[in-house]
């Protein structure tokens, strides 16, 4: 076949300390073969950059492995196969896989995922129907058990996550969605385009006060994308029987600390509220009814996509420090050949 014999590829060279530099990773021309019997070759079009990859850049036990040093980090990919020695894909299939950061992947069939005929943009696979959809979706469903009239507090609400949680609460009869956002701008974002119902920016007091003047009644629900602050002040403000999807902790990845509080935990006691973190890939057998009603939403315009798009696989480690930095709107993703 025709290809282009090596393609780029970002590895991880160094273990950040603190906030990731750009001298921690690498971008490197690896050789490209033919595929092999049983084998498939993507051409990418779309990568992911996901918060929850700092906490593989530690040398240290988490619920993932650490990325190895001087090898391709691993990611979600979006891509087209180009060439196949395989019957279980052919050529133009479009592809799902972790393989990584790099212009093209080669490997077993069985490693890649054909995405099922939904009419969406390629995007859309990482973003609102891929893994952090599913993660919105499960978290405000099952994990928070939303119920209609519910009043919701989304914290880092323009992120993948939280842009889409915050719209699935509507969508599912939350009676108030509350938001917080890093900007005015993002602010202005949650209520105008997402339909929030009230949003504020965190840098502009007490995250408790800022909640307190958004929901002066109180949440039933909180979804968590940033820990620290946020998750006290979501504490304090949650009425009995309150219900909290622990996602993420963004606010705590960088730190060379640890954290000083939730300092109210007490408060759980009598208000007996429920704290819960998952991880989404616990929950793959709710993909098709996550999927039946997500992509029925994005069909009729009911949801909105939102994505912050950076040009070409050299400048992937320079999103990821962006996003942790929040400089992202909804999903960011890096898209590979100018596609």
């Amino acid at each position: 076949m025709n290809h282009p014999g090596t393609c780029k590829e970002v590895h991880l060279v160094s273990y950040p300390q603190g906030e990731p530099r750009p001298s921690d990773f690498a971008v490197v021309e690896a050789p490209l073969p033919d595929p092999a019997a049983g084998e498939v070759l993507v051409h990418n079009r779309f990568l992911s950059v996901d918060p929850y990859m700092r906490g593989r850049m530690r040398d240290a036990e988490s619920y993932a492995p650490p990325f190895a040093l001087g090898e391709t980090m691993t990611g979600l990919a979006v891509g087209e196969v180009v060439a196949s020695g395989s019957p279980e894909l052919a050529v133009g299939d479009v592809v799902v896989h972790d393989l990584g950061w790099r212009e093209y992947a080669i490997g077993a069939a069985a490693a890649f995922r054909r995405v099922p005929a939904v009419e969406a943009p390629l995007s859309a696979w990482l973003g609102v129907l891929g893994m952090v959809g599913l993660t919105a979706w499960v978290g405000v469903l099952e994990i928070a058990a939303l119920q209609p009239g519910d009043t919701v507090f989304v914290s880092g609400a323009a992120g993948a996550v939280g842009s889409l949680a915050g719209q699935i609460a509507k969508l599912h009869g939350a009676a108030r969605v509350v938001g917080s956002a890093g900007s005015a701008a993002k602010v202005a974002y949650l209520r105008d385009e997402l339909g929030f119902d009230a949003a504020f920016d965190y840098h502009d007091g007490p995250v408790a006060r800022s909640l307190a003047e958004a929901a002066p009644e109180g949440i039933d629900v909180y979804y968590d994308n940033v820990g620290g602050e946020h998750l006290e002040a979501a504490i304090g403000a949650l009425r009995v029987h309150g219900r909290a999807a622990l996602c993420g902790a963004i606010s705590q990845y960088n730190a060379a600390e640890p954290p000083a509080g939730p300092r109210n935990l007490a408060l759980m006691i009598g208000k007996r509220l429920t704290l819960r973190g998952f991880l989404v890939g616990d929950h793959v057998a709710s993909q098709p009814a996550f999927l039946a009603e997500v992509g029925g939403w994005l069909a009729e315009g009911r949801i909105h996509l939102a994505e912050t798009i950076v040009d070409g696989v050299e400048n992937a480690p320079g999103a990821f420090i962006g996003l942790l930095r929040g400089e992202n709107t909804g999903k960011m993703l890096v898209r590979v050949g100018g596609e």
